[in-house]
């Protein structure tokens, strides 16, 4: 199964709930062009508005194109209207192409399959490591010290996201949106029923609980 993480800045007529078209998964993900990247499992796409409440979304595009986790992404554009001049600026800036909105979930879906390309699987693999807690994501692995954690698989994306961003605290609403699981929409106290899932099969694998809640926000991820 391939799968594209999508960020999008503004409304969708149609929903944010996930696509599947044949082995590929599309996850698709309101984002603020402020807030904190969701999970990215796949490929990288984002739809940028024109008008943003924070900033043009020709500054966005600059900055999504200079950070090295989001800048081989294939960035869309969306207009406000059809202006040849807004096009000309928008693909100069580092836009890959460009919509007229308002962005409908139809025609979304339509412009990524048309134009995604199928990536070749990388024969490595990724890791990503948090002291002697190791996540092979091409085998959808965590080990402690070596030694296999058995988790499922949203505690093992759970986990996974927490060790990118040590330190930080996330409100359970927060890492529902990470995981892409906003449509339909969860009881957020399902998040916790992941994190004791987690926490129990760390103690089980001799990593502790480095989980902590924080009263009246949600949890972090401490340093290990």
């Amino acid at each position: 199964m391939q799968r594209i993480d999508i960020l999008l800045t503004g409304d969708l007529a149609g929903g944010f709930a996930p696509f599947r078209h044949g082995d590929l998964e599309l996850v698709l993900h309101r984002w603020s062009s402020v807030g904190q990247l969701p999970l990215i499992e796949g490929a990288l796409w984002a739809f940028v508005d024109w008008v943003l409440p924070e900033m043009s979304g020709l500054e966005l595009v600059r900055r999504l194109r200079c950070d090295p986790a989001t800048a081989t992404a294939h960035i869309t554009i969306v207009l406000e209207e059809d202006d040849q001049d807004d096009r000309k600026r928008a693909l100069r800036t580092g836009a890959d192409d460009y919509m007229v909105g308002p962005l409908t979930r139809t025609a979304l879906l339509d412009r990524v399959l048309a134009t995604h390309v199928v990536e070749p699987v990388e024969a490595n693999g990724r890791k990503v490591s948090l002291g002697d807690l190791t996540i092979d994501i091409s085998a959808f692995q965590a080990r402690w010290h070596g030694k296999a954690i058995s988790l499922m698989p949203n505690e093992f994306r759970l986990l996974r996201y927490f060790i990118e961003h040590p330190g930080r605290v996330f409100t359970r609403a927060q890492l529902i949106s990470a995981l892409g699981k906003q449509e339909p929409p969860i009881d957020e106290r399902t998040v916790d029923v992941w994190i004791g899932r987690l926490r129990r099969a760390l103690k089980a694998a001799g990593a502790g609980n480095p989980l902590r809640t924080v009263r009246s926000l949600g949890y972090v991820f401490d340093e290990i």
